[in-house]
């Protein structure tokens, strides 16, 4: 009779696994190329059926997001030349010409303001937080603990209305600042729990250590625990930047014009002859990248903080 390991996989188990790893890879990774590649067709080519696969890559999605255009007559058309711009050409085919900026840009800036300053907002309260219910004696730890996790339970869109009013009454309504808060408290929960697990997993010894050596609580807090709980901070981070960037509910309700950050502003992309299809695709091109670099720098973190404390010694 062979021996067969049951802690190293067989070469067909191996087989199989990557197998269905592929596949799965495939399949979610085929609807975020169709949305690229749709950026880059015309507004013909987006809408044809069947749909193309194989078509003349175009800009011009791109410009219509970025710009405002007028529909002009031909003698005036005619009376201001030949286009001087590549941008021009594409525009000038629709008989129109560009009349200034998108609001893109200033939707795109203001999801990165309220969507990385939500987060450190979160990381940096939940880090503190989650230190004081790890370390110190707090009276009714658990059931604060509870609480504090009962509040990621709800619906975040269920207190709506009364955030709307609340928000109208203090004058936080369509303001980055009302946004990072709501963002920050709803994200709050999560950070006090992810970290506070990453925190309970370093010894309190190499504090005392600390302690004993002169350092002061804070000393030890900060060079101490702080780099240790590192793997902790970026993978809570990614998660709450995740929330905070695709967050469409409370984004629509809150915001109309000042801090309107780009999810309800892509889909309000009108072309000539109604949706946009390649400027939607352009923008949700666009605004994936922070997320997906953010993501990229920090993947190391990621997978170590999902598998933290998972194996003991």
């Amino acid at each position: 009779m062979s021996a067969v390991s049951v802690t190293v996989p067989s070469r067909r188990q191996k087989w199989i696994a990557g197998t269905v790893v592929i596949i799965y890879a495939l399949v979610t990774i085929m609807p975020l190329l169709w949305i690229i590649a749709t950026g880059f067709k015309t507004p013909s080519d987006a809408i044809s059926y069947p749909p193309k696969v194989i078509f003349q890559p175009s800009l011009e999605g791109y410009v219509n997001l970025f710009t405002t255009r007028s529909r002009v007559a031909p003698d005036t058309l005619a009376a201001l030349g030949e286009p001087t711009t590549w941008y021009d050409r594409i525009v000038r085919q629709y008989d129109m010409v560009i009349t200034g900026p998108s609001r893109y840009g200033a939707r795109f800036l203001n999801s990165v303001i309220i969507g990385f300053g939500s987060t450190f907002l979160s990381v940096f309260l939940g880090t503190i937080a989650a230190y004081a219910f790890s370390r110190f004696k707090v009276p009714l730890k658990d059931d604060l603990m509870f609480f504090v996790l009962s509040t990621r339970m709800m619906p975040p869109i269920a207190v709506a209305i009364p955030i709307f009013l609340m928000y109208r009454q203090l004058g936080l309504s369509d303001t980055h600042l009302g946004m990072i808060l709501l963002y920050t408290a709803v994200n709050l929960s999560l950070s006090v729990w992810l970290l506070k697990g990453f925190i309970d997993e370093i010894p309190v010894e190499y504090e005392e250590a600390a302690l004993i050596d002169g350092y002061t609580r804070f000393q030890a807090f900060v060079k101490v625990v702080l780099p240790q709980a590192a793997t902790g901070i970026a993978s809570t981070a990614i998660f709450c930047l995740i929330f905070a960037w695709n967050e469409y509910a409370f984004a629509v309700l809150l915001t109309s014009g000042i801090a309107q950050t780009a999810p309800p502003f892509i889909p309000t992309i009108i072309g000539t002859g109604g949706k946009d299809w390649p400027a939607v695709a352009a923008g949700a091109t666009l605004f994936l990248l922070p997320v997906m670099v953010f993501t990229i720098l920090l993947r190391r973190h990621l997978l170590r903080g999902i598998t933290f404390g998972a194996v003991r010694k």
